[in-house]
């Protein structure tokens, strides 16, 4: 890049200023990871917009490492966003405002500037496909008292026996990470997520009418889309992209909970996708596809990475486990590559999802694949569960 462009980019990107980052600190800001030197003090360059920063200390060695602490932030075009490293706590703190405009002019000044490491914009596309439905507003309604997301704040939840097998595997690599150790004397301080119901139960409704209500999840979709989200598809889907960054970046069990909550409640709809939602269902498609290509890519880096236990890859193994996304998607896929008139641009963001998991994961979608024969275990979620509340037998 030539030094005039890139000069532009110092002067209108915003900056990430960190002081006192002890060495082999891991700092993350979307896909990127860092490992700190001697003299790391941030990130310059970045775009604004929303991003998310995580972080992590490591021993003297660095091969143990404190649980992950992540924060989505909206950054204005130039701002410089300054936090200190609290030795004693072992996360970073705000400066007071007048501390924090001193240095914010310092940094404005470039006396910072050969300490700070630039954003890699050739990954910027990347983030911008995962986030691009999250705004201010979805992280202030979401994000925990303090902004801080941590799996600290999760450790009776990892510690519960999970419902799933894919449940359990990712909580025993949470509970084996050398980033994952809770601390159980940590207040519990998780994230605001809206509330998804798994069945709908109604009174006064027939057995055969909830069976079907609960078959197809339309009604349940449009219930949350008017009560939950003011009737606002975006803010929907600007929920899942922020679960899932938090699981993906900043090892959430709870966000991948409640992302697995939405996936669920989406593809299992069958008649909002051909009729009442086309346009969310082709925003959403589109958007798990490239949480999946993005979360399944690997570089030359993750194999030093994960040594250290630092990756933003999805290991596999977790959409392997059971029945969750494969179930799920094959009856999605079924309904649209089948129905006999359906939007062209849903039809080609599902091919594509469909080819990207039979690529990279192997699975077959064909009619006759063995998963047609699979049999639902007693607590498979996706067993039928109908309750009518005011049958006087229940």
């Amino acid at each position: 890049m030539e030094a005039e462009a890139a000069l532009e980019l110092v002067k209108h990107g915003a900056t990430l200023l960190l002081l006192d980052v002890p060495q082999n600190t891991l700092i993350g800001i979307d896909t990127q990871m860092f490992f700190s030197g001697p003299n790391f003090k941030g990130v310059k360059m970045i775009p604004p917009g929303v991003h998310f920063i995580y972080y992590s200390s490591s021993n003297r060695e660095g091969n143990e490492f404190s649980p992950i602490v992540g924060f989505f932030v909206e950054a204005s075009p130039s701002e410089v966003i300054v936090k200190k490293w609290d030795s004693k706590d072992e996360r970073f703190v705000k400066l007071s405002e007048e501390e924090g405009e001193r240095y914010a002019q310092a940094v404005k000044k470039l006396e910072f500037d050969r300490q700070l490491g630039p954003y890699a914009l050739d990954q910027y596309g990347d983030w911008k496909r995962l986030s691009n439905f999250i705004t201010k507003s979805t992280i202030e309604s979401i994000e925990p008292i303090g902004g801080e997301i941590t799996i600290i704040s999760e450790s009776e939840m990892v510690g519960n026996v999970h419902k799933t097998a894919m449940e359990k595997v990712l909580a025993e690599q949470l509970k084996n990470s050398k980033f994952s150790k809770p601390d159980k004397k940590s207040p519990s301080n998780g994230c605001y997520y809206t509330s998804i119901p798994r069945v709908i139960k109604l009174k006064g409704v027939s057995g055969q009418d909830l069976t079907n209500m609960n078959l197809d999840k339309t009604h349940i979709l449009e219930t949350i889309l008017t009560k939950q989200y003011g009737g606002s598809e975006d803010s929907l889907l600007g929920e899942l992209q922020f679960a899932f960054v938090a699981f993906l970046m900043g090892q959430s069990l709870e966000a991948f909970l409640q992302w697995k909550l939405l996936v669920s409640l989406l593809l299992g709809c069958t008649e909002a996708p051909l009729h009442t939602r086309t346009q969310l269902f082709t925003k959403f498609i589109k958007a798990i596809y490239y949480q999946l290509k993005i979360g399944f890519q690997k570089d030359s880096k993750d194999t030093s990475r994960a040594e250290k236990g630092a990756t933003t890859s999805l290991d596999e193994s977790l959409l392997s486990a059971d029945n969750f996304l494969r179930h799920l998607c094959k009856d999605f896929f079924s309904l649209v590559l089948d129905a006999p008139v359906v939007d062209g641009d849903l039809l080609t963001w599902t091919r594509k999802l469909r080819e990207l998991l039979e690529r990279t994961l192997g699975w077959d979608f064909q009619p006759n694949s063995s998963v047609d024969g699979m049999h639902l275990e007693e607590d498979d979620e996706f067993a039928p569960v109908v309750e009518t509340l005011d049958d006087p037998d229940h």
